[in-house]
């Protein structure tokens, strides 16, 4: 068709295309991200179908149709004035982070906020143990991720010897109350823990090392981590019995297959909340004003970035 022939619907199908064309580039070079590396800095391959994984095309199919589901959650909790907190916990490189990504990809950040704190600072630990946690929490019509939440204390901090026994002990007998104290103020609370097998931490801690990308990932702690599986193990057992409580309880992702756990997770989530469709009013573009004197200054060359591609 040549351009003299194109008609103005014929170009905003073809922009159009090319918006969902992006799209998919944006979830290509998520999925680059995932790459993994054996011991010899080599690639390794996918998980076949057979092996447990999932069909590419099927996990990009489901994947879009979950996160449109996701798109009617926000409008509905913006809506309804309705608060959610998740929160995502597991062992280093169990792919909470992932998950997280395309929760969140075709969401409003301003609905839809990611909370990782750092370490606490001095003045932080003189502190009620929650009280840096408290004002993150959503206010109406918001919904707030948690990677890596107040549980810290019963991972990292117990394992790490960051705890005495004395804060260890009170953690778990406030937890609960805690959060009891946020599901009776309307909050709805969900929790995640993402599980990961021994060999599967160990080579996605491999991919990190020999992945110029992904080094970054890779701190001191994550290495004493790989040391103290087990221990990692024994407080991970503790946590969930001493936490898993009916207005709040505990629900394990099966992480070793990131693909299947994205999707497994996303779709559990959207269980968790009564939405609903919320009705919109057609949307009319309206014509933009022309003045006659309306008039466009050129920008200076010099103020342009350099067109490298």
């Amino acid at each position: 068709m040549s351009d003299s022939t194109r008609s103005p619907l014929d170009d905003w199908f073809a922009r159009t295309h090319r918006e969902l064309l992006d799209s998919l580039d944006e979830e290509l070079e998520l999925e680059f991200d995932d790459r993994l590396f054996d011991e010899h800095g080599l690639p390794v391959a996918e998980r076949s179908a057979a092996e447990g994984g999932i069909d590419r095309k099927q996990y990009f199919r489901e994947l879009f149709r979950l996160q449109a589901e996701l798109v009617r959650l926000q409008d509905w909790i913006v809506q309804t004035g309705y608060r959610v907190v998740v929160l995502f916990e597991g062992r280093d490189a169990a792919g909470k982070g992932g998950a997280i990504k395309r929760i969140t990809q075709r969401l409003n950040p301003r609905v839809a906020r990611v909370v990782a704190l750092p370490a606490p600072t001095e003045r932080e630990r003189t502190q009620w143990y929650f009280q840096r946690y408290v004002p993150h929490l959503p206010a109406a019509g918001e919904m707030v991720l948690f990677d890596r939440s107040w549980y810290n204390r019963a991972g990292v901090e117990r394992v790490m010897g960051f705890c005495n026994d004395e804060q260890y002990e009170e953690f778990f007998r406030s937890v609960p109350e805690f959060e009891r104290m946020l599901v009776r103020s309307g909050i709805r609370l969900i929790k995640y823990w993402f599980s990961i097998t021994d060999d599967e931490q160990h080579l996605r801690f491999l991919s990190r090392i020999h992945d110029p990308l992904k080094q970054w990932k890779l701190s001191p702690m994550d290495l004493e981590s790989r040391r103290r599986w087990e221990a990692y193990t024994k407080a991970k057992e503790t946590m969930i019995d001493r936490t898993h409580i009916a207005e709040a309880p505990w629900w394990i992702v099966e992480g070793v297959d990131k693909k299947t756990a994205r999707l497994n997770c996303i779709h559990h989530l959207l269980t968790q909340v009564p939405y609903q469709e919320v009705p919109r009013e057609p949307v009319v573009l309206p014509q933009r004003v022309r003045n006659p004197d309306y008039y466009r200054a050129p920008l200076p060359a010099e103020m342009f970035i350099p067109n490298m591609y």
